[in-house]
């Protein structure tokens, strides 16, 4: 597995809220492929890869593939973030990983979009608890509710069968690699906040949750009951609330930043 090396933290830039800022009047046409950048596919120590998964039928609707929802907009205007706010040489797009080949073996982080929408088969799982077990980090974002957290857990649990989930507590040095988030408030998608749909009773309270190695380390980074990814995507939006979008790099930043150093 091609893990990368521990990088520096040292001089790593804080003033996220204040750059946040400067993400407005960037805008990203999601029904148009933007220009790619000359540099689009240079070497980089990190990059932000995004699982292809499968859905079963019951839970298709029009087509719609929901480990792509915000892409490529979340994952690019996010990287912009990272490349401002630390010093990772991080690739400024995106690369998709398909969950049914050896490729994620390539990329140390994987983000997985809509967990609870995943299915998984035995040879995916195998293949997952292999790179996790190697060394690999995934960061699991938006889901919410019972529902999507019990079909989540259901492909979970063949990737690991016997290994806790844990809630993790805000000592834990995921929340403070490089920003201190002792104070994690639910991060909403734009459906819950311009949109017409409720938080049911079982989707109010955002949860932070891991799955670990025998040695500790987090393995497997979970954020149900909030929408990060949303936040990434509408960063540059006025609509969008800027305490939410600060939170939601700052998570992320944190997660890249434990997942590469661990």
């Amino acid at each position: 597995m091609k893990l990368l090396p521990s990088i520096s933290m040292t001089g790593l830039l804080l003033a996220l809220s204040c750059s946040l800022l400067a993400f407005q009047g960037r805008v990203f046409d999601e029904e148009e492929a933007s220009p790619l950048p000359p540099n689009a596919n240079e070497k980089a120590e990190w990059t932000f890869a995004r699982l292809h998964y499968t859905m079963s039928s019951e839970f298709a609707y029009r087509g719609f593939q929901r480990w792509a929802a915000d892409y490529p907009k979340a994952d690019r205007q996010f990287v912009m973030g990272v490349r401002r706010l630390t010093r990772l040489h991080a690739r400024p797009i995106e690369q998709v990983v398909d969950a049914n080949g050896n490729g994620m073996f390539d990329w140390p982080w994987i983000y997985v979009e809509d967990g609870g929408w995943w299915t998984i088969s035995a040879e995916q799982a195998a293949r997952m608890r292999e790179y996790l077990l190697k060394g690999g980090f995934m960061m699991i974002d938006d889901s919410h509710g019972d529902s999507e957290w019990e079909n989540f857990m259901r492909g979970m649990l063949l990737i690991f069968p016997d290994r806790p989930v844990e809630d993790l507590k805000d000592a834990d040095e995921i929340f403070h690699v490089m920003y201190d988030l002792d104070e994690r408030f639910q991060i909403p998608g734009t459906r819950f906040i311009w949109g017409s749909r409720q938080y049911t009773a079982d989707s109010r309270v955002p949860q932070w949750r891991a799955i670990r190695d025998d040695s500790g380390r987090i393995m497997v980074a979970i954020c149900h009951n909030s929408d990060v990814g949303d936040a990434w995507e509408w960063a540059d939006s006025p609509k969008y609330p800027e305490r939410d979008a600060s939170l939601a790099y700052r998570i992320g930043i944190n997660y890249i930043l434990y997942g590469m150093t661990h």
